[in-house]
C-alpha cells in the first residue's frame, strides 16, 4: 500500500509538472483526441492543460477505467472516423485492435494516429508511458513517471517456489485468464500459481464449473458484476465455490498503466495474509 501511495504522488506531481513547466514543446500536438480505454487513462495522466479534447466513451464506465471520474471532465467520442475528424485533432491515440477502418479513414484525411499495443506484462507499463510521453511531447513528465513504476516492480520478486497458493479467475460464463495475459502476470508476480497455467491454458478461454471444483484454488479472482441481473454472471455465486476466498478485480486489471500497480499490491497483500 506505501508503493501504491507513492505512484500516485507521482501522478500528482505529474499533473504539477503539466502546469508548472510550458503547456508544450513547439512540435507537440495541440489538440489530441484518444479512441481507446487504454490510451485514455495515459493520456489523462501525462498531457498538459487543454491538450487532450476528448476520450473513449468507456473512459465513463467505473466497472473498466480505473480513471472514470477524471474522464468525466473530457467530452467524449464514440470512435467514429467522422465524429473523431470534426474535432479537429492533430494527433489521435489508439490501440492496436482500434477499428482499422476509422484508423485508415483519419489516416487517409491527414490525420496522425499512433496505436499503443496491449500490455501483457508489468514490465511493459513504462515503455507505454514513455511511448505516450513521446506521442505528447511530453517525454520528461513521462520519465518520471516510468522511472516510479520500474523502481515498484524491481522491489518484488517473482516467487517460483513450488506450493505457493494457487489463483483462478473465473469469470461470466466461466471466462478465464491464462498464460501471456497481464491479469496472469499480475498474480504471479504477486507470489500466486495460477490455475489455468498449470492447465495448459494460454490467453483467454473457458474454465469449466467442474474443473475448477476438481482443484480447488486457493483463490477465485472475479470481475465485479454489473447492477442488473445476468445469467451468464450466476455461475460465479454458485454455492460450490462457497467457503473460496474471493478477490475483486477491478478496472486497473483493464489497462496495463501505474495504477495497474494497486492490483499487484492488492494481491501481494492477500498472499501475505493466506501466509
Amino acid at each position: 500500500m506505501r508503493r501504491s501511495k507513492s505512484i500516485l504522488k507521482t501522478l500528482a506531481l505529474a499533473g504539477y509538472l503539466a502546469g508548472a513547466l510550458p503547456v508544450w514543446a513547439a512540435d507537440a500536438p495541440g489538440r489530441v483526441v484518444s479512441m481507446n480505454l487504454c490510451t485514455d487513462q495515459l493520456a489523462m495522466m501525462l498531457a498538459a492543460p487543454g491538450q487532450l479534447v476528448s476520450v473513449s466513451r468507456i473512459a465513463l464506465d467505473p466497472v473498466s477505467s480505473a480513471m472514470s471520474a477524471e474522464a468525466a471532465a473530457y467530452p467524449i467520442n464514440a470512435g467514429i472516423a467522422e465524429e473523431v475528424f470534426a474535432l479537429a485533432p492533430d494527433l489521435v491515440l489508439g490501440g492496436t485492435y482500434t477499428d482499422p477502418f476509422a484508423v485508415q479513414m483519419l489516416r487517409d484525411l491527414g490525420i496522425e494516429v499512433v496505436q499503443f499495443p496491449i500490455v501483457s506484462q508489468l514490465s511493459d507499463i513504462p515503455d507505454v508511458v514513455r511511448q505516450m510521453g513521446a506521442a505528447l511531447g511530453r517525454v520528461a513528465t513521462a520519465d518520471i513517471l516510468a522511472r516510479e513504476v520500474e523502481a515498484r516492480l524491481d522491489t518484488i520478486s517473482n516467487v517460483t517456489d513450488e506450493g505457493v497458493p494457487e489463483a483462478a479467475f473465473f469469470f461470466a460464463n466461466g471466462y478465464s485468464l491464462g498464460a501471456g495475459t497481464l491479469s496472469h502476470d499480475i498474480v504471479t508476480k504477486a507470489g500466486f500459481a495460477n490455475l489455468a497455467e498449470r492447465l495448459g491454458r494460454s490467453g483467454g478461454g473457458r474454465l469449466s464449473l467442474e474443473e475448477l471444483l476438481l482443484n480447488r484454488p486457493d483463490v477465485l479472482v472475479s470481475a465485479q458484476p454489473y447492477p442488473a441481473a445476468s445469467r451468464s454472471e450466476e455461475i460465479m455465486a454458485h454455492p460450490a465455490l462457497d467457503g473460496i476466498p474471493r478477490v475483486a478485480s477491478g478496472p486497473e486489471w483493464v489497462c496495463g498503466t501505474p495504477l495497474t500497480l494497486r492490483a499487484l499490491d492488492q494481491m501481494v497483500a492477500l498472499r501475505e495474509t493466506l501466509e
